[in-house]
């Protein structure tokens, strides 16, 4: 049995805070952990615990977004590995992943080989609308992220991205969810590189493309109806209308197909697919 697969018998209880892109949910990880007595955090590729940062990299360092989002997936494997070992070393019972969905969540914890997360805490029970609001200008606007550790941790490793820091103090009457009275913690601002080079963003047409390519590698004997993609908090969602040739076997292939339009659009795109329905329309007969 190795270090990672131990950590499946530590007793680990995993916690996640979720919410889109820039809404503040670094900026509120630490005060949220002192609520439920968390002791360590995964935020956007690095572990951090009693504002140190025990081990990985930050995604706020890539140059470019995709390559942000594979840090903080922990797509490489010996980053997994270093954040499981400082997470085995370290005797983390409770951690907190921050991530931009359900699904991004879980699939951090998959890859770590740790627990799935027990309690899902999303960035509207913490912070009201004027908040989140006054956050996503920030980001947008001014292409500022918050790592949830003091300046110090920041400048040792990430000098070139460290823009401030941040002096927050918090009180019961702003933060209803807080133990103590009062509470200062420092956070540091970053500018990454992939956000002064602008914001990037993939279209429905692009996707629909991307996934009839998908299918059409996986199978030329199955024509598209229709395919259409919805999108909501969760992320996008793929409803795809297909004609099969009689005689396949659909039980299996039908979900491997799911698997792997779902795998090829996410790593390509970096963007996560909360689910492809697929409705089989007609099984066509072979001339």
């Amino acid at each position: 049995m190795n270090f990672i697969s131990k950590m499946l018998h530590t007793g680990l209880t995993v916690f996640a805070l979720v919410g889109e892109s820039g809404t503040g949910k670094s900026f509120r990880a630490k005060l949220l952990a002192q609520k439920y007595g968390i002791e360590a955090i995964i935020d956007d590729g690095l572990l951090i615990k009693d504002d140190k940062i025990l081990a990985g990299k930050t995604a706020k360092h890539e140059k470019t977004y995709m390559g942000a989002v594979r840090i903080a997936l922990f797509d490489d494997k010996q980053h997994r590995d270093d954040v499981a070992k400082a997470m085995q070393k370290n005797k983390i019972k409770k951690l907190l992943i921050i991530g931009t969905s359900e699904k991004m969540a879980g699939k951090i914890a998959t890859r770590l080989q740790i627990p799935l997360p027990s309690k899902i805490i999303k960035i509207e029970d913490i912070a009201n609308r004027e908040e989140i609001e006054k956050a996503i200008r920030s980001r947008q606007i001014e292409g500022k992220h918050v790592i949830p550790v003091p300046a110090i941790e920041v400048k040792k490793s990430y000098s070139q991205i460290f823009h401030d820091s941040l002096r927050d103090i918090a009180n019961k009457s702003k933060l209803k969810f807080l133990k103590k009275e009062t509470s200062v913690m420092e956070k540091s601002i970053v500018t990454p590189e992939f956000s002064k080079k602008g914001r990037i963003e993939i279209s429905e047409a692009a996707l629909s493309q991307m996934a009839m390519h998908c299918i059409n590698e996986f199978s030329q004997e199955i024509r598209i109806k229709k395919l259409s993609i919805k999108t909501d908090s969760r992320g996008y969602r793929l409803i795809i209308t297909i004609d099969v040739p009689f005689g396949r076997q659909l039980t299996g292939e039908i979900h491997s197909l799911q698997q792997y339009i779902i795998e090829n659009i996410e790593k390509y795109t970096g963007i996560l697919i909360e689910e492809v329905s697929i409705i089989i329309d007609k099984i066509t007969l072979n001339k």
